[in-house]
This record gives structure tokens, sequence and C-alpha cells, in this order.
């Protein structure tokens, strides 16, 4: 197996996003009227879509009009705001200089909706990445292979030349649904003990290990 080609998760992976993703979720829970949750219960939260974190955090029995007013919510605030804090982890840009310098194809498909994860991938990726595909009525949300099918068509790219990065267990699942490799990243918002209780096999500390990696591959 040769790799040429790296499919990225977006939040957790690429951009640390948690902070204006928490004050932004927290201002749709105080306007509709819930209880407004910490840093560590929104970081606990994410990973399947917006609207199942906020099921998450109001109960799994709240009527569906009212968990649609919650994602409006959200998306009008952060939208505005999704640029207060967020930034790059530490080594990301050099690693993605350095992959595509190396001539290594790359994407992102993350369950963030998707305006937002173009938006994001534009501004801060736009020399590296330009296949960005987030949630959409198109596009089933992580586990579903769907995202990784739709990457590897507009890269022109196929299933045995690819390997996908991500931080937390839905990732590792989508991985396997595509059956392709999965590395996850350490230095996001899920931690190595439940990363391998929940599937992880492979595992990098900074981003330029994962140049070690695709190399070896």
């Amino acid at each position: 197996m040769s790799i040429n080609t790296i499919i990225f998760d977006l939040d957790g992976t690429l951009l640390n996003t948690l902070g204006d993703l928490h004050v932004s979720f927290n201002y749709a829970l105080k306007i509709c009227g819930y209880k407004e949750r910490s840093f560590e219960e929104v970081r606990s939260f994410v990973g399947n879509g917006i609207k199942k974190a906020f099921e998450r955090a109001v109960g799994e029995f709240c009527e569906e009009t009212a968990l649609d007013e919650l994602v409006e919510v959200f998306k009008w605030y952060y939208t505005n705001h999704m640029y207060e804090v967020t930034a790059p982890y530490d080594g990301i840009m050099e690693m993605l200089k350095t992959l595509k310098e190396k001539n290594f194809a790359m994407a992102v498909v993350s369950n963030k909706y998707d305006a937002a994860v173009k938006e994001l991938c534009r501004k801060y990726f736009k020399d590296y990445i330009t296949t960005a595909i987030g949630e959409s009525e198109e596009i089933r949300k992580k586990p579903s292979s769907d995202g990784i099918i739709k990457a590897l068509g507009e890269l022109g790219k196929g299933f045995d030349d690819v390997i996908y990065a991500g931080d937390s267990e839905v990732d590792i699942q989508t991985a396997a649904n595509a059956n392709i490799p999965c590395i996850s990243v350490l230095w996001g918002f899920k931690d190595e003990e439940f990363l391998k209780k929940n599937g992880g096999k492979i595992f990098v500390k900074k981003p330029a290990d994962i140049i070690k990696i695709v190399e070896k591959k």
C-alpha cells in the first residue's frame, strides 16, 4: 500500500475550534432558555454534528422543533464568531506545506455544517486544501463514508491509496466504514485511552508524525 492521499477531520484535528464552539453553543442554549454548559461538557458533546450535540445537552427527548431552533441560533452566531480564538494547532501549517511539497492530495471531511467547513478551510488552508466537505442534506454525517466517497471523487483518487486522520471515535468508525486506515491524533478533543477503547490503532502526538506514517505506508 502506497499512500498518496490524506483526508483530515477539521475540528480537533487541523483546527482548535473548541473555544468558539463553546461560546456559540452556550449562546444558543441561553437564547433558547436552556442551561449553559461547561467547556468540558461541550467537548464531550461534539463530534456527531451540532444537532446531536444539542440533543446530548438538553436531553434526547427534546422536541425536534426545539432542537432545530437551537441549531439555527447556533449557526447564526457561530458564522459571525468562528474566528475569535480558533487557530490551527501547532505544527499543522508546517505539516500541510511539507505534504503539498511531497505531492500528497489532501481534503477535509467534517461533521460541522458544510458552509462553515468550506469557509474555515478557505481562511486557514486555501493554499493546501480545496476539497472541503461538511454536513449537508446530500451527505450523511460521519460515521457514514459518504463524505470520504465525495472527497475522493473530487480529488480523482481511489480507496487503495488513502488514509484518514481524525481525533475522535467517529473518525475511527468513518475510516472503518470506508475500509481505509485511520490515524488518531492526540492533540484533539479525545484522549488516547478513549480512542483505544473505540478501536484506534495508529496514534500521533504531533503533526509531523503524520508525515512519517504516510511515507512508510
